[in-house]
């Protein structure tokens, strides 16, 4: 089975964020807080598990422009791909520009931008909804004839290019970042300062921002963020809560042209009947603080434990899913997004999310050892290492029960 570079890449993504927590050990600099990062990884889990529905529309649909109504075929080579990648690039310019600029797509891609801090694990911090909204934007160059095969090579190191640019332990980086997209360039992306709303939208070459007039260097530090703060740690909530919003919003403007206007314009946009425009806010650094909670350390250590396990389990499964069964699958994207939920729940102290993490456990066990007796085969939790880790789960569930009461 042939990987995308993105997965191929996941080993050196986290050897990375494992280089950043050393950096911020031996200094003083606060780089991670517990609850955010586990968040961020946790919405990169449900955005590649989803990305297995979504990515049938966008690859059919670049395939099916491609056979069907491409001007020409453009020859795979060293040269076409060069242009490939830089057109690729462009493209993709254009879908993140256009996800900020329009309340629908921005639905989309706001995951990424709710984290407060700004570190590596905030590049995994993915929306599952984006591609529903951007994968248009590609088309012309299946139209082109570029090949399947050769696009998604592009687009994913267009991908894989912009992990290392989510870091503030790199500075400035002099003439480099005349052509290239930098973390100075990028941090200036993820502010939430009225400054630095909406610019940087490039992936690979901040070219396209100088160009099209929404460049903006870095001045003063920014604050990281979205203009209403998202306060939760749940994966599944982050995805929707921007949608949430706006249905309610939606049931309170009364003119039906009003309503499509409120879809398609920037997002702050209300008729002027409710107000109108509402721009983003001046941050009060004095006064910010960001959304956390104490946790103590038992169950930091309980939280730590299980997301180990499930990005192993997510990492396995991303390399070997052409060996799964559709059974197999649906099994281990069940048990993945369940306990990322029950997790997030966790890491914010919800009462329900003890009650989830003792029925997901709960579950597991007594399916493994029913199972096991009937000599009956369920994916995955059958597996005598598994019924093993569900009581250890268990045991370790009720010490840090004990010791948070």
């Amino acid at each position: 089975m042939k990987l995308s570079p993105v997965i191929l890449s996941i080993p050196i993504y986290f050897l990375l964020i494992i280089i950043e927590l050393v950096i911020q050990y031996f200094s003083d600099r606060k780089l991670y807080r517990l609850g955010d990062a586990l968040s961020n990884i946790s919405c990169g889990i449900v955005q590649q598990l989803s990305g297995f529905a979504f990515k049938v529309l966008s690859v059919g649909a670049y395939l099916l422009v491609y056979d069907h109504l491409r001007f020409t075929t453009i020859p795979s080579n060293w040269i076409s791909w060069i242009v490939l990648f830089v057109a690729a690039d462009f493209c993709y310019y254009w879908a993140h520009r256009i996800s900020h600029e329009i309340n629908l797509f921005w639905g989309g891609h706001v995951v990424h931008h709710q984290s407060e801090d700004y570190n590596f694990s905030v590049a995994l911090r993915q929306s599952s909804f984006q591609v529903i909204w951007t994968f248009a934007f590609y088309m012309p160059l299946a139209l082109i004839g570029f090949s399947p095969v050769d696009f998604l090579f592009a687009s994913a190191i267009v991908t894989v290019y912009q992990f290392w640019i989510h870091t503030e332990t790199i500075g400035k980086m002099g003439w480099f970042e005349w052509l290239f997209n930098t973390p100075s360039h990028h941090r200036v992306h993820h502010g939430r300062d009225p400054k630095y709303i909406d610019r940087n939208h490039a992936g690979v070459f901040i070219i396209w921002d100088k160009m099209f007039g929404t460049f903006q260097k870095e001045e003063e530090k920014p604050t990281y963020g979205i203009t209403k703060p998202l306060n939760s740690f749940n994966p599944i909530w982050a995805n929707f809560d921007h949608y949430a919003v706006m249905w309610s919003e939606l049931k309170q403007i009364k003119k039906w042209s009003d309503k499509v206007k409120y879809l398609f314009k920037k997002p702050g946009w209300l008729p002027s009947s409710m107000g109108g425009y509402r721009p983003a806010p001046e941050v009060n650094k004095a006064a910010y603080t960001k959304y956390d909670l104490l946790v103590n350390r038992w169950l930091s250590g309980y939280l730590v434990i299980q997301y180990l396990v499930i990005l192993g389990l997510t990492a396995f499964f991303l390399f070997q899913a052409g060996s799964f069964s559709m059974s197999d699958k649906v099994t281990v994207i069940l048990y993945i997004i369940v306990g990322s939920v029950s997790l997030g729940g966790l890491s914010e102290l919800k009462k329900w999310s003890w009650q989830t993490e003792i029925a997901r456990w709960g579950f597991v066990l007594v399916s493994s050892l029913f199972a096991s007796f009937s000599k009956i085969y369920l994916p995955l939790i059958n597996h005598p290492y598994f019924i093993g880790w569900a009581i250890l789960s268990f045991i370790l569930l009720g010490l840090v029960w004990k010791k948070s009461k």
